[in-house]
């Protein structure tokens, strides 16, 4: 594996922004700018949250010495990001909240490497699990670390636009200009991709409005995680739509099971879908019928 050391701003920079739009799986420093001003319109902090905690995760690989080429793809940068935006959400703002961004950005790369050194496909799971371990343990231990959550009402049009809200939901945002950037962000770097998100995110906002509640339909709350499995099987092939709807039935089925559960859901349904889906398929090519 080739290692570089970090010799100049611009390579870091270019490793950070594709650590933020790597979050959608996309590779594109452009689609990184897209990502963080489409976060900075709907909440400062929480792109303050992104940026900081992707440069964390970026100076971490570079600092622990990982493969110069997955760190520059952005690899070690955007369960980072996630683990920034969701502590900004969930944790009330003081300089504590801060420094666990940065804590959390830093663990968060180093679960990323672990499962990236095996060449296991972890997708945002070390985001899930650095979330889940802030999140229940401050809930245990001393709930007043935490923000007061308020049910998001959508407005009476919002249910025209779960789909678009459901790109925004990816990275915690309710506000659909949020989504429209996120969505272009995507389209940016691959039409197809962000066509495939799109329809991943209608599919499994129609599907849940007879199972879940209108309210988080319209929000995009059941719609996310079925962009993000939809993206990863993208392609022109029919293969790519039937491995794409698989996976967002699965994730639809898992976040509805995670929701009777009361345990927060987050990206583990597209995780867990994802990983599922990509089992099936490498069995089913191995094993032609």
């Amino acid at each position: 594996m080739t290692i570089k050391p970090i010799n100049n701003l611009k390579l870091f920079s270019i490793a950070s922004l594709n650590g933020v739009s790597q979050i959608m799986l996309q590779e594109n420093s452009v689609t990184g700018i897209f990502f963080l001003v489409g976060i900075a319109i709907s909440s400062l902090n929480m792109a303050l949250a992104a940026l900081l905690a992707t440069i964390v995760g970026t100076a971490t690989a570079y600092l622990f010495k990982y493969n110069f080429e997955e760190i520059q793809k952005g690899l070690y940068g955007f369960s980072a990001a996630l683990v920034g935006v969701a502590i900004v959400l969930f944790f009330k703002l003081t300089v504590a909240t801060w420094l666990l961004v940065i804590v959390g950005a830093a663990i968060a790369t180093i679960i990323q490497h672990f499962f990236i050194k095996r060449n296991i496909t972890a997708f945002t799971l070390p985001f899930v699990l650095v979330t889940w371990l802030f999140y229940y343990a401050a809930s245990f231990l001393h709930p007043t670390l935490l923000a007061s959550q308020f049910p998001l009402i959508p407005s009476e049009n919002d249910i025209y636009f779960f789909y678009i809200k459901g790109y925004g939901q990816v990275i915690f945002q309710a506000n659909i200009w949020s989504g429209v950037l996120f969505l272009l962000g995507v389209f940016f770097h691959s039409r197809i991709a962000a066509i495939y998100g799109l329809a991943g995110g209608a599919i499994a906002g129609l599907a849940a409005l007879p199972l879940a509640s209108s309210d988080a339909v319209a929000n995009g709350l059941l719609s996310y995680n079925a962009v993000l499995c939809a993206i990863v099987f993208a392609g022109v092939k029919f293969k790519n739509c039937l491995w794409a709807f698989i996976s967002v039935v699965l994730s639809l089925v898992i976040i509805l099971l995670l929701q009777n559960l009361n345990i927060l859901a987050l990206t583990f349904p597209f995780v867990a879908a994802s990983f599922l889906t990509l089992k099936i398929k490498n069995r089913n090519q191995a094993s032609p019928l």
